[in-house]
């Protein structure tokens, strides 16, 4: 099992910015793929972005290029999500999400969630 566990969130403007953490527990952290994803009111949950276990490709749903960039660091276990340029139609709860794979983009093929954290951006 790996638990997953997002913070960072909050109510930003637009144009402001936020870094979103994963903090992962239980099991070795560099052999998952880690990705980001997020579901507004009433919408399904979409990808925003990936990374591969070593941290060295990353990939971006075509709205998070640019303003966003996905990391990761191994000795904390931990991933990131920067978030810059943010405007009002990225409001919605945010999920990070963990693969015992490749870095995929459909939310189906991963194996581990944490509960979201909540970004909120007013215009």
């Amino acid at each position: 099992q790996v638990q997953l566990v997002e913070s960072g969130g909050g109510a930003v403007q637009a144009g402001g910015s936020l870094t979103l953490s994963c903090a992962a527990s239980g099991r070795t952290f560099s052999n998952y793929a880690m990705g980001w994803f997020r579901q507004a009111p009433g919408k399904e949950r979409t990808f925003v972005a990936a990374i591969t276990r070593s941290g060295g490709n990353t990939f971006y749903a075509d709205s998070a290029k640019g303003p966003f960039t996905i990391s990761r660091d191994n000795a904390k276990n931990t991933a990131y999500l920067q978030m810059n340029s943010l405007i009002p139609e990225d409001t919605a709860l945010y999920y990070c999400a963990a693969i015992a794979s490749v870095m995929r983009q459909r939310r189906y093929d991963y194996d581990y969630w944490g509960r979201g954290t909540q970004v909120t951006v007013s215009s």
